[in-house]
C-alpha cells in the first residue's frame, strides 16, 4: 500500500523560505520518478519540479533558481526547498510518486500540503 505524506506548508511572508516535505511509505522512489506539483485556486495543476530515476530533474521556468529539490532515499523522504516566495507561489503542494521512469502516466499523490504566501 503506497503513501504519500505531505508536510511543511503553512503561513509565509513573500521573500521567505519555506521546506516542504514528503514522506513516501510502500514505495521505492529510486526506480521511479517523484515530482512535487501544485495547485493554486482556480487552476489547473501545475508542474513545479520532477526526479528521475538517473537523477535528472525539471523544473517549471517559474521557479528555477528559486526551488530546489532534494531526496533523502535512507528516509523515503522527497523535500522541496522553496526561497524567494512569491505571491503567485500560494497553492496547494502535491507530492507525485510515478510508477516508473521517465514520470509518465497516474502517479500516487499524497493529499496536498498549503502554502500561502502573504
Amino acid at each position: 500500500h503506497v503513501q504519500l505524506v505531505e508536510s511543511g506548508g503553512g503561513s509565509v511572508q513573500a521573500g521567505e523560505s519555506r521546506r516542504l516535505s514528503c514522506v513516501t511509505s510502500g514505495y521505492t522512489s529510486t526506480t521511479s520518478c517523484v515530482a512535487w506539483v501544485r495547485q493554486a485556486p482556480g487552476k489547473q495543476r501545475e508542474g513545479v519540479v520532477s526526479i528521475d530515476t538517473d537523477g535528472s530533474t525539471r523544473y517549471a521556468d517559474s521557479v528555477k533558481g528559486r526551488f530546489t529539490l532534494s531526496k533523502d532515499n535512507a528516509k523515503n523522504t522527497l523535500y522541496l526547498q522553496m526561497n524567494s516566495l512569491r505571491l503567485e507561489d500560494t497553492a496547494m503542494y502535491y507530492c507525485a510518486a510515478y510508477r516508473g521512469r521517465f514520470c509518465a502516466g497516474s502517479p500516487y499523490w499524497g493529499q496536498g500540503t498549503q502554502v500561502t504566501v502573504s
